[in-house]
């Protein structure tokens, strides 16, 4: 999931920091995700809605 979060960010030119004031999340939860914590379901639907994406991007396996 942290590489697909990652990767969005990149994209949009975001920081963890403005994706943290977007959805009201600490920047401490966002590393705890990058450290492999999952994230509950409602922070799922905040990060997806802060970066205009469905939650089923997530959802899906990445290719390699």
């Amino acid at each position: 999931m942290w590489r697909k979060l990652e990767k969005l960010l990149e994209e949009r030119k975001m920081s963890r920091y403005r994706l943290s004031k977007l959805t009201g999340l600490r920047e401490s939860t966002l590393q705890s995700y990058k450290d492999g914590s999952e994230p509950s379901f409602k922070n799922m639907c905040k990060i997806a809605d802060a970066l205009d994406v469905s939650l089923d991007y997530f959802r899906e396996e990445e290719r390699k």
